[in-house]
Formats: C-alpha cells, sequence, structure tokens
C-alpha cells in the first residue's frame, strides 16, 4: 500500500497525491444520497502524462482507478465503488485553442465550464459554448462522458452532438485520439471517420478524457429570458412543439414546483431569445407572444408569467434544493416531449408519498426530438430519515421512466441494472466485449456499466 502512495508522489509531486484519512474523506462522497465510498489514494495530475503514467500503475497493481471531475453529477458515478485512486481532473484545465473562423474551441478534460465562459466573454465575446446550468465548477469532461445537455439543446443537441474530437487514454495507458485532429488535420470535425464512440455515456470506464474539441455558437448582445406561463400541462407538449416550429428560441425548459407556491400547479416555459438589434427582438417578441402563443392568452388558457432581460444565463441547478440541511438529487430521463403530462403527474405523486415538496423540469433537445426530463428530491444531509426517502423516491422514479419507455439519463447502479435487464441482448454482449477488449484488467470505475 505504501508502495502505491510512494509512486503517486514521485508522479504527481507531494502536494498532489494523498492517502490521508481527512482527505480521503472528502473524495468518499458526493452531493447526492449515495453512501460513502472509500479510495485509497487520490491523486490530482497536472498533465496528460502524468495521468497515462498513473494508468500505468494501476494496471501493474491491479488497483481501480476513477477519473473525477467536478464531482457534480450527484448520482454517485466517480465514487469509487471498489476502492482504488481516484485521479481529481481538475488541474488539467488548459484551454488550448480557440478557433474564431470555424467556431470549435479545444481544452483540457478538466476545464470548467465557468472558467471556459469567462474565457470566451474576455477575449471572444461574440462567441458562447453550451452551459449545462449546472455550478461553474462543472467541468467540461465531465459533463461530455454523461452525455450532458446545456442552454443550446434546443437547437443544437446533446453537448456531445457538439464534440469536434477527443483525446482519451485507454485503460491500458495507451493515448488515441478520434476525429479530425486523429489524421493531424486540426480539431474541426469529427466526421466522416469512422465511428468509435466508447467513451461517452460510459461514467469512465472506457477511458479517461484528456483533450475535447467542442463547438461555439454566436453570442448575441442582447438576451431576454421570457416565461409563458399554463395551468393545464398537457398543453405543454403542444406549446412547445409550436415554439420549436417557430425557430426563433434558443432555450426552452417547462418547469413546475411546489415551492414557491406562486410555482404549484402551474407550468412555466422558460423562453429564452437572444439578437444583435433591438428590432430583431421586437420581431421574435411578435412572432413568439403575438402571433405564436397569443391564442393561448385570448383563450385565458395562459399568460405571460414575467419578461425579464437575462444577461446571465440562467442556472437551472438552483430550483431544487429546499429542505434545511441543503441537498438535493434528482433522476434524470431522455422522454418524447408529448411524455411532459405524465412525468409531471406521477412524479408529483412520489414526491407526496415521501413529503418532499415536488421539483420538475423539462429541457427541449433538438427541435422537439426529446426532451431532458428531471424530478428532483431534496433531502437534509444530516437527517438520515430524509436521505433514505430521497434515495427510494429515486429508485421508484427510475423504475417510472423505464415504464415510461424512457431512458435514464446518468443512471447510477441502480438505474443502469434496470437499463440492462431490458437491453437487447446482443447490445448487451457487445457492451462486454468492448469493456473486456479496452479494460482486460477491469480497473476502470468498476461497478458502472458491469454486464454479467
Amino acid at each position: 500500500m505504501e508502495s502505491i502512495y510512494q509512486a503517486l508522489v514521485e508522479i504527481v509531486g507531494e502536494d498532489y497525491a494523498s492517502n490521508r484519512h481527512e482527505e480521503l474523506f472528502t473524495y468518499s462522497k458526493d452531493l447526492g444520497t449515495s453512501p460513502p465510498q472509500w479510495p485509497e489514494y487520490v491523486a490530482a495530475p497536472k498533465t496528460v502524462e502524468e495521468v497515462q503514467k498513473i494508468v500505468y500503475l494501476a494496471n501493474k497493481e491491479k488497483v481501480a482507478i476513477v477519473p473525477l471531475g467536478g464531482g457534480l453529477t450527484l448520482a454517485g458515478l466517480a465514487l469509487p465503488l471498489k476502492g482504488g485512486i481516484i485521479i481529481d481532473m481538475k488541474r488539467l484545465d488548459k484551454i488550448i485553442e480557440v478557433n474564431e473562423a470555424a467556431r470549435y474551441m479545444v481544452v483540457e478534460a478538466g476545464a470548467s465550464h465557468g472558467k471556459v465562459t469567462a474565457y470566451l466573454h474576455k477575449h471572444h465575446p461574440t462567441l458562447m459554448h453550451s452551459e449545462p446550468g449546472a455550478p461553474a465548477a462543472a467541468t467540461i469532461g465531465g459533463n461530455m462522458a454523461i452525455h450532458g445537455q446545456g442552454d443550446l439543446a434546443h437547437p443544437y443537441g446533446f453537448n456531445t452532438d457538439m464534440i469536434n474530437g477527443l483525446e482519451v487514454i485507454l485503460p491500458t495507458g495507451e493515448i488515441a485520439r478520434f476525429g479530425s485532429c486523429a489524421v493531424g488535420s486540426g480539431w474541426y470535425t469529427m466526421h466522416p471517420l469512422p465511428d468509435l464512440g466508447l467513451f461517452l455515456g460510459w461514467n469512465g470506464s472506457t477511458g479517461i478524457i484528456t483533450k475535447i474539441s467542442f463547438r461555439l455558437y454566436p453570442y448575441k448582445k442582447i438576451r431576454d429570458n421570457d416565461a409563458f406561463t399554463v395551468s393545464d400541462e398537457n398543453l405543454v407538449p403542444e406549446i412547445l412543439h409550436e415554439l420549436t416550429h417557430l425557430g426563433l428560441t434558443e432555450d426552452l425548459i417547462a418547469t413546475s414546483s411546489e415551492i414557491p407556491p406562486v410555482m404549484n400547479r402551474l407550468h412555466h416555459i422558460s423562453i429564452m431569445i437572444a439578437g444583435d438589434y433591438e428590432e430583431e427582438m421586437e420581431f421574435k417578441r411578435h412572432m413568439i407572444f403575438d402571433l405564436t402563443l397569443g391564442k393561448y392568452i385570448r383563450s385565458g388558457v395562459g399568460g405571460i408569467g414575467g419578461i425579464a432581460a437575462e444577461r446571465l444565463r440562467p442556472q437551472i441547478s438552483k430550483s431544487a434544493d429546499w429542505k434545511k440541511g441543503g441537498g438535493f438529487e434528482y433522476v434524470g430521463s431522455i422522454v418524447p416531449v408529448a411524455a411532459y403530462p405524465e412525468c409531471y403527474r406521477r412524479g408529483s405523486e412520489i414526491s407526496a408519498r415521501h413529503d418532499i415538496p415536488y421539483t420538475v423540469l423539462g429541457r427541449v433537445i433538438g427541435c422537439c426530438h426529446a426532451m431532458m426530463f428531471s424530478w428532483s428530491y431534496a433531502f437534509n444531509r444530516a437527517d438520515a430519515e430524509t436521505v433514505r426517502h430521497a434515495r427510494e423516491a429515486l429508485h421508484e422514479t427510475d423504475v417510472m421512466v423505464m415504464e415510461l419507455n424512457g431512458t435514464i439519463w446518468k443512471p447510477a447502479v441502480f438505474g443502469q441494472k434496470l437499463m440492462m435487464d431490458r437491453m437487447d441482448q446482443t447490445t448487451l454482449q457487445l457492451m462486454k466485449k468492448v469493456k473486456d477488449l479496452l479494460d482486460p484488467n477491469g480497473i476502470m470505475n468498476p461497478g458502472n456499466w458491469e454486464v454479467q
């Protein structure tokens, strides 16, 4: 055990390796309901080469490794389920390239969304990337590894749909690149090379992403975050389809929550619009509120809940912590937009059974191609009973997602098993072959996506 610690010290330096109990404690938990899982070691490398050396060491010693981004997935995806070494990636945070003409950016995987946003605002104010609505400390690599989505999901899709290239350290330690960068042609596209999508959605169980190229988009000078409110949940899919057909919005989110009371049993559709000219903004407001939504206003079934000039983009993660003691976890799902009413009703019922004020949110992905729908369950970290209720509510919701023919987004081990139990057997066995081929020693975040 001491020899592994000394080897980590030689790789990253004494200040960035630890086996001390008080520091391991910090890495044994995340912000959700998962019970603590203790690593034996923590290392915070600064370079790709240092990560590579840690992977070689882990293979030699047959010890598990778990890559960690911002630690904000909430679902225990970066907890060391079988001990081993936590690799804290946050020191790999270099911004390598911004190409304004081709609108893409290359960063190390530990760069945070907050750092990327601040850098673009300062150096490239006409460009933006798709922010996930998580705290600013969330990392680019962590978000991509779980198929994250952000405030440009409509109309551009998942953040992983915006990837131009990847650099990955394989479980055996070799470095591989994917996309145009693999043939020395720069980082501008993933196409039309053979699809090697082996590292996204796997929770770090097939390799460690070290560099990412992703697309940037025009950042407009004026931004409004408008709200349209209805009381009938059955109207929400219809309204969202009409808004996406119009094609003038940047982000569309439907929310409802029991607290504060003004939100209870109402459905607020957040409509983000942006433009460079006031005339452009007035045109969009006219098309959206006067023409597209006007019939709902005139019939009395909907109304404008509020209009605010929103220079900063909304942080949807701030919407769900209502219990004293601070804590919430959520089940994310990918469902058709038409499933919104049933998701809302059944999620509210689960919340009521566990005495948790309900909070639901649906973000449109693509042109109503799908919706990321989440159910948040607040709990008091100092009250084991509220934690138990939240955990049970999460599991019940995982089951509900499968009953609604959805897919669980960033599933914990419980949700992974539910999906694998229903998965096509040929697909399941192919997953096993891929993992066995890439990770012959079984060291990469073991316990996640384990096919029996």
